[in-house]
């Protein structure tokens, strides 16, 4: 399965929606939890009830693949092993009962369900004048934009918000990075 992006045509208009991200789109995904128990609370709850049923990685396919291997973070914890559904990827929506990918944390040949991933296409979401030229949002959590170049190869601008649904994030719920997490064990 290969996922496209689609870019925007000229460099200018390019470059000035990403200057308008960097200002708009807060460094690191912000855990609510600390100042307010009911946002993330609600949201991870969501999730949990949205991808039970993938809690059995037989479950996942054939529409999430497996992308990326397993994803260690730069300096400590991982991600995981992000099971991708293209065609989700593609859509231009952003909908809580169906997360892009579902993140399994590797335990010899077994996967466990840790987290999702919502992703949408940055140039294509700002795009669409219903957003307002807002970066997107899920319950109230703000999306982080990834650039380009990136270390996934991913050729497009994209917003992503992680949601550690299935494992305790000491740094927060919505975090990308999780300390719990580990790639050691595969």
């Amino acid at each position: 399965m290969t996922i496209r992006f689609k870019t925007l045509s000229t460099w200018t208009l390019h470059l000035a929606l990403l200057g308008s991200l960097v200002v708009a789109t807060p460094l690191f995904a912000d855990d609510f939890a600390h100042a307010n128990h009911a946002a993330p609370a609600a949201l991870v709850q969501d999730v949990r009830e949205a991808t039970r049923q993938f809690l059995d990685v037989n479950n996942a396919g054939p529409d999430y693949v497996p992308t990326f291997g397993c994803v260690s973070g730069p300096d400590h914890g991982a991600m995981g092993i992000h099971y991708v559904n293209g065609a989700l990827v593609g859509d231009g929506k952003i909908e809580v009962t169906q997360p892009e990918a579902l993140i399994y944390e590797p335990i010899g040949n077994r996967r466990r369900l840790v987290g999702v991933e919502y992703i949408v296409d940055a140039p294509a979401w700002l795009a669409d004048p219903q957003h307002g030229g807002l970066p997107p949002q899920l319950d109230g959590q703000a999306f982080q934009l990834v650039g380009t170049p990136n270390r996934y190869g991913i050729p497009s601008p994209f917003f992503e918000l992680h949601v550690w649904a299935w494992r305790d994030n000491p740094n927060g719920a919505f975090v990308d990075w999780n300390n719990n997490v580990t790639c050691e064990r595969q």
